[in-house]
């Protein structure tokens, strides 16, 4: 659950740090005072776009940051720490900072690590659930009902499993029709192939062997002149009278016998003496040069041939010599998709057949899966329903099956239909309901939902729109016993739905002749009084409306 907000410099806000509890916190103020100012600085805090624009004015930067207790929440606290973002010290609580610029540029951390945006996204989906007051516009697009009851369900691992085998079956099935209606381009093909193959295949190319010929041919080309000079630099270190090798051993001699010799000499003599190891080993070096490298016309003939044949093969394909080992590797491959005429059709064809089967099998799965929770759902949306004031209304979800059109989502169409009247035929939400309607119909779906959700920290945002009286305090029943199993934050408009939370916040607007702020005020006791009261008789505040809204809390403990 979220524990602590922090929001600096964020739109009318200038310093506001706000400890939330568990159960239902509801958010009350005037109409503009920015009551949805809070949901907006922590939906930066789970991912949403920056905005530089709601950076206050004034300011170089917003920073909001918000606490959430893990204790109950097993997955945020594994995926923090297969990304190695949990904190050691407190491994049951997680911080989500972010910071935007007047020139909205954003920074994001997770526990004091920058993070990226799919980084918050992902894990803020994981700790909280916001539902808008305009979500039910979401219920008149027909591919939301799917995802909605899948969803609801909690078979999204089975839905990707559908997905994959129809994509494998598709992408092979259209393999297939290709080589059938393009038999005669495919053989020329294998032709072509085969012919480039069997050629890499003679040349055999080994791994390193281009650079390996290419020096060779080099020393080959120069070999009369190597030899050469090896022999004159080998005659000039072993000379008898003026070699190098007779001069070093006379220097030698000369400094040995001086006696009481400085440093310098000493040093002198020193570099000598390994100079005159160093001139031995490379005599050696030579003499063997000399012994094993011989003039080899009819090698470098060879070495020489062998590297034309795989230039030639190289300008063929227009590829560095370098790099005909993978072409010969991806021909091979090809060829051997391409081969095997009649007998290749009809392994495919088998091949087809089955990953088909697998598709409806997997498919046959998801749809008695979604049969039942459809059923399900439609029952308790239903029963909400009749709370919210449209007792006659009959919401169905259909699962129509696609007959031989299947598709990537399975074997049958999902789709909310509703009759509000009694004796009606259930249509679709958009041919029948309200907008009244539809927003009692979104309330029902998400309370529903939210029953089943595995996230402990649910926020509604003005959901109880276009409602009021009775039906407003059915909702806030339905609110207040969803807190019992988390936290709700709810922004509400309604007197009915404010009196049932357990923390009540007030936003507050205070405007100068420069500048605005706002702020959220906790209330206790007579102040909870008075702003229900406000909230319920406008700008003058009566004894009987006071006296209503005591009594409205009063119900609401008492429940």
């Amino acid at each position: 659950m979220l524990s602590h907000l922090s929001i600096q410099n964020f739109t009318l806000v200038e310093r506001l740090d706000l400890d939330l509890k568990a159960g239902m916190t509801v958010i009350t103020g005037e109409t503009g005072a920015g009551k949805s100012v809070l949901l907006e600085a922590l939906g930066q805090t789970l991912g949403d776009r920056a905005d530089a624009s709601r950076v206050r004015h004034g300011s170089k930067r917003a920073d909001i940051a918000a606490t959430f207790e893990l204790a109950t929440n097993p997955r945020a606290r594994r995926w923090l720490t297969q990304a190695d973002l949990a904190q050691q010290d407190a491994p049951d609580e997680c911080l989500l900072r972010r910071t935007v610029t007047g020139e909205g540029r954003s920074k994001a951390y997770i526990n004091g690590h920058p993070a990226t945006l799919a980084q918050l996204r992902e894990l803020g989906d994981m700790l909280m659930d916001i539902h808008s007051q305009h979500e039910h516009q979401s219920l008149l697009v027909k591919d939301n009902h799917r995802r909605l009851l899948d969803d609801y369900a909690g078979h999204n691992t089975l839905v990707q499993e559908v997905k994959t085998a129809y994509s494998s079956w598709h992408e092979l099935a259209a393999s297939l029709q290709h080589r059938r209606e393009n038999a005669d381009e495919v053989n020329a093909r294998y032709q072509l192939v085969h012919y480039q193959v069997e050629e890499l295949d003679q040349l055999n190319i080994q791994a390193d062997e281009i650079t390996a010929l290419e020096q060779e041919q080099r020393e080959l080309t120069c070999a009369e002149d190597l030899l050469q000079t090896s022999a004159q630099v080998l005659a000039l270190c072993s000379d008898d009278e003026q070699g190098l090798q007779t001069g070093l051993s006379r220097a030698l001699q000369m400094l040995r016998k001086l006696n009481n010799k400085p440093a310098a000499l000493t040093e002198a003599e020193q570099l000598l003496s390994e100079a005159e190891i160093q001139l031995e080993e490379a005599q050696h070096s030579l003499e063997h040069f000399g012994d094993s490298f011989s003039l080899d016309p009819e090698r470098l003939q060879w070495v020489e041939d062998r590297l034309s044949s795989i230039y030639d093969v190289a300008r063929k394909h227009r590829v560095a010599p370098e790099e005909l080992p993978k072409i010969h590797e991806a021909l091979a491959h090809e060829l051997a998709s391409l081969g095997g005429g009649d007998e290749r059709l009809e392994a495919m064809a088998r091949e087809v057949a089955q990953l088909e089967q697998e598709f409806r099998t997997k498919a046959g799965e998801l749809s008695s899966k979604r049969r039942k929770t459809a059923a399900t759902l439609s029952k308790k949306v239903n029963a909400h329903l009749k709370a919210l004031a449209m007792e006659h209304a009959k919401l169905t979800v259909e699962c129509k099956p696609r007959d031989d059109r299947p598709s990537a989502h399975g074997l049958e169409d999902i789709e909310l239909l509703i009759s509000t009247n009694p004796g009606q035929p259930a249509a679709p939400l958009a041919k029948v309901a309200s907008g009244g309607e539809l927003s009692r119909v979104s309330l029902a779906i998400q309370v529903v939902a939210a029953e089943r959700s595995a996230i402990a920290s649910l926020v509604f945002d003005e959901v109880d729109v276009g409602i009021g009286g009775a039906t407003a305090d059915t909702v806030g029943r339905l609110l207040r016993q969803l807190a019992s199993r988390g936290q709700i934050l709810c922004v509400t408009h309604l007197a009915q739905v404010a009196s049932k939370g357990h923390q009540h916040l007030r936003v507050e607007k205070t405007s100068r002749s420069k500048s605005a702020e706002t702020a959220l005020i906790e209330l206790e006791g007579n102040d909870k009084v008075e702003e229900l009261a406000r909230m319920l008789g406008g700008a003058t505040i009566t004894e009987e409306s006071r006296a209503h809204a005591q009594q409205m809390l009063g119900d609401a403990a008492e429940a």
